[in-house]
């Protein structure tokens, strides 16, 4: 057992890049986790890292000895898991990222139904607009949308992730016409900056017919989230391009009206993401399989299509 844990120690150093984060991610000291993975080196007979006073590097004995034991300590881990499961239900804490308005809108409804079912798992969910390292910070799953996969992941997608323009109606009474893709370059225009690079990204439309046009919109302010476009467009301050999931209430109470209803901006999936084991902890599937469930019989993928 001594050395199962040392393994351990020396996996979590090796995906966090230090001592101290794989100490946060097993609930021990930085010193414990140096302790046991020098334990380790001792009884190998090699190095596996070599030290600096911010990063630790795996040498090439230690790049091998990852390649060979961070599968298999998975695997271990998982079937002790479901072992461990109380009359075979699920249990455990279940760490999960997602989208902090998404999330709250759309996930956190379904916390009670899904408790019901699986009262042993503990839920640990983070609100992060973010996207997370799945396997290097000790998460069960995420979901989101514009991802990149890492190798080891997986995606099952939940629903489309598009967006529409939006602007309130009293706006639009006031202004040109809009029946054209062209006319938007003489509108004001609430414009979405990335919160990961800070800048303001470029869109492209595509019509119902799968025709293709640039997005042009008079620069009037900039957001850097959905939800809050959808307001600032809600008072009459101009046309925003806004995710799906947060026009809908708005859409819903008619505080915004869709412009150009036959054009929207295709921005992949929103999907749930997970780690690809052979042997899945029994609490991820009941997630997984709860969360696909519940966003197909409450129709969200259809309700999120601006098609």
């Amino acid at each position: 057992m001594e050395s199962f844990g040392s393994i351990e120690c020396f996996v979590r150093s090796a995906e966090g890049g230090s001592f101290a984060e794989a100490a946060r991610h097993l609930s021990l000291t930085p010193a414990a986790v140096g302790k046991s993975v020098a334990k380790l080196e001792a009884r190998l007979g090699v190095r596996l890292f070599q030290r600096s006073t911010r990063r630790l590097t795996l040498t090439e004995a230690g790049k091998l000895f990852l390649e060979e034991v961070s599968a298999s300590l998975t695997t271990i881990q998982n079937a002790v898991a479901n072992l461990a499961s109380a009359e075979g239900r699920p249990v455990g804490t279940l760490r999960v990222s997602m989208g902090t308005v998404f999330g709250n809108r759309y996930v956190v409804p379904l916390l009670g139904e899904f408790m019901r079912r699986f009262p042993d798992i503990s839920p640990d969910w983070h609100f992060d607009n973010r996207q997370v390292d799945l396997i290097g910070q000790g998460f069960d799953a995420a979901i989101g949308g514009g991802f990149e996969l890492p190798q080891g992941v997986v995606a099952r997608k939940l629903t489309p992730a598009h967006r529409v323009l939006v602007a309130s109606p009293d706006y639009l009474a006031q202004s040109p016409p809009v029946l054209v893709p062209e006319d938007l370059a003489r509108c004001l225009g609430i414009l979405i900056r990335s919160p990961q690079t800070g800048r303001i990204r470029s869109w492209q439309l595509t019509s119902a017919a799968r025709e293709h046009r640039p997005l042009v919109l008079k620069p009037r302010m900039t957001m850097s989230d959905s939800e809050a476009a959808c307001c600032a467009s809600a008072q009459g301050l101009g046309i925003a391009l806004v995710s799906m999931p947060m026009a809908v209430p708005f859409l819903d109470s008619g505080a915004v009206v869709r412009v150009l209803p036959d054009w929207y901006v295709d921005d992949g999936n929103i999907s749930i993401y997970y780690a690809e084991h052979k042997l899945l902890p029994g609490k991820t599937r009941a997630f997984v399989d709860f969360i696909i469930e519940q966003f197909a019989e409450h129709q969200l993928s259809q309700r999120f299509s601006a098609i």
